[in-house]
């Protein structure tokens, strides 16, 4: 019989043992609205639902400077970065990605620069024996973000970029060699964009007017000073890394098209309601951010249960998606749940919550529109699912399907 740890314990080992199963795990053992753990011997409270969603999002209870560990700041996020700021300091940053990506102006030119080269990328894999659909889709997401940020690849480059930019987040929770991976390709992107941005500073190359580009190179922070080069580098690539990392959600759409192929036609059939609803469902039910955590600012107490000051607060991302009691039958695929009722904020929480100007991810809309489009895109395209490895495994983080999902036959 499975003994429940006491609350003590560390739990460092069971959670790279279970990955995303280790906090709902953790929350059914520990009954309550806070489940108590240690991670690297730090106290943890982890809270769940949408009362904890506004909890946990409220600056003046949780932050999340100094919280962020280092494994993940030296892979996914980059050191001085947007993520790892508070207070005034934060929204004038976070303004800068608003400025950037909640334009749907701006979102709609970007999908179209996503489809632009995934149009001009099927051709190229219906002349190939095989095409792995999650390197194939980074390498066509990469293609099109890049052009679209004002940050030029000529075709060589694209593969190298795309590989870099998913090894930032396809290392950054592991403790083998896909961390060392992602530290190795941080730092060569990091390096790429700082020469980017000092040259064009310098004159030496001109920035695509309006560009993405141009505003992180041209941000004055709130001392009034250009950002350091290597925090525009840090930023630019808190641009490029998101919107690449879209090709895992592509895969999990190919994936549920796969095991419910009736869905395909419909979702073909080009309905704005029907793509927009099964890109939601994607983004619920299959794994991608297990958690997001912060630091107790100060003595709290939530529901009841006191958190001491600088507890490591976290919040239960894939459980949350998950739970029977928000979404009904959690375990099975139906987008029709969103032609039901629209996705509630503080409910869908993939890619974390809160509100737009405080710590949601800005990136949200763009990655929406892109799955969006391109599962579409999907569904319209020939091609046969040879015999393949498909399981994707809750103990690997970030989550993916074993074989990368292996399409043969490719035909537009």
């Amino acid at each position: 019989m499975h003994r429940p740890c006491a609350p003590w314990t560390d739990s460092s080992l069971p959670l790279l043992a279970q990955g995303y199963a280790w906090l709902p795990d953790l929350r059914r053992r520990r009954l309550g609205p806070v489940a108590r753990a240690r991670l690297v011997g730090r106290p943890v409270a982890a809270l769940h639902g949408p009362d904890a969603v506004r909890f946990f999002y409220d600056e003046r209870h949780v932050r999340r400077a100094g919280a962020l560990p280092e494994p993940a700041r030296s892979t996914l996020f980059g050191h001085g970065g947007v993520h790892s700021l508070d207070g005034q300091v934060h929204r004038l940053r976070k303004a800068m990605f608003l400025g950037i990506l909640a334009d749907p102006a701006a979102v709609r030119s970007l999908v179209d620069h996503v489809e632009a080269a995934w149009d001009a990328a099927v051709p190229a894999w219906a002349e190939q024996p095989r095409v792995v659909l999650l390197d194939a889709a980074a390498e066509v997401i990469t293609a099109g973000v890049c052009r679209w940020a004002g940050v030029g690849l000529v075709p060589e480059e694209v593969g190298p970029v795309a590989r870099d930019l998913t090894a930032m987040v396809d290392g950054f929770a592991t403790a083998g060699p896909r961390h060392w991976r992602g530290r190795l390709a941080r730092r060569r992107r990091e390096a790429w964009l700082v020469d980017f941005v000092e040259r064009a500073r310098a004159g030496q190359q001109v920035f695509a007017s309006g560009s993405a580009a141009e505003t992180v190179a041209l941000h004055r922070d709130a001392d009034g000073d250009l950002l350091e080069p290597r925090v525009a580098a840090v930023e630019l690539l808190n641009i490029l890394r998101p919107t690449v990392a879209a090709c895992w959600y592509l895969t999990f759409a190919a994936h549920a098209l796969h095991r419910r192929p009736e869905l395909g036609a419909r979702l073909a059939e080009g309905g704005a309601a029907f793509a927009t609803a099964f890109a939601q469902e994607v983004r619920r039910f299959y794994p991608f951010a297990p958690f997001v955590g912060g630091r107790a600012v100060r003595d709290l107490t939530y529901r009841g249960v006191p958190i001491a000051e600088g507890t490591l607060v976290l919040l239960d991302l894939y459980g949350q998606n998950h739970d029977p009691a928000l979404w009904g039958d959690p375990y099975a695929f139906r987008p029709e749940r969103f032609l039901d009722r629209p996705a509630d904020p503080e409910v869908l929480i993939p890619q974390g919550g809160g509100s737009a100007t405080g710590h949601r991810c800005p990136g949200e809309g763009v990655v929406l529109g892109i799955l969006e489009s391109l599962a579409q895109r999907l569904a319209r395209l020939e091609y046969t699912v040879p015999d393949q490895d498909l399981t994707i495994p809750l103990g690997r983080m970030i989550a993916r399907p074993r074989s990368g999902f292996v399409l043969e036959g490719v035909r537009a």
